[in-house]
């Protein structure tokens, strides 16, 4: 069975109710999922996923520093994650807070690992964006994006034939 991991910082807790949702819809949805704290993971803990979807606050329009420490320090391992799934979302506290800019930065990272990303047609285009409290609408995105996670993950990640 594939395995993710998804992994989060946050300080007020908004961050890790998103990433509980994601979490939540992933493994219903088939995908082996483990839900980490960043300062629980060490660099070497990534090799072991098939998924790495990254959570963090925006803090002036880009990701938390325990976030981007992990990030720094997986340089060791570069194009060692390529082909795996990536993802991302985030949280800010007013609306004009640099979300997509946070999201965006994460994914960087992920992609210049050689990681998958996909997007999103619809609502939040490149990972689910929460403004304060993770409300009804961000929570849907949150479920709808750890579904299409999920479906990705297996599609490159198919389980044995027996």
């Amino acid at each position: 069975m594939a395995k993710a991991l998804v992994v989060f910082y946050s300080k007020t807790g908004n961050t890790k109710k998103m990433a509980e949702a994601i979490a939540e819809a992933m493994g219903k949805n088939g995908v082996q999922t483990d839900l980490r704290k960043v300062e629980s993971v060490a660099v070497p803990d990534l090799l072991g996923y098939d998924a790495i979807i990254l959570g963090s606050p925006t803090y002036y329009g880009t990701m938390a520093w325990e976030v981007k420490k992990l990030l720094d320090e997986s340089v060791k391992f570069h194009g060692k994650l390529r082909g795996r799934v990536g993802g991302a979302f985030t949280s800010s506290g007013n609306l004009a807070g640099g979300n997509e800019t946070a999201v965006l930065d994460m994914l960087k990272a992920l992609m210049i690992h050689g990681m998958v990303v996909q997007g999103d047609e619809h609502g939040d285009h490149y990972g689910p964006v929460a403004v304060g409290k993770p409300d009804q609408r961000s929570l849907r995105s949150c479920e709808r994006y750890g579904q299409r996670l999920a479906g990705l993950i297996k599609k490159l990640f198919p389980e044995p034939k027996p």
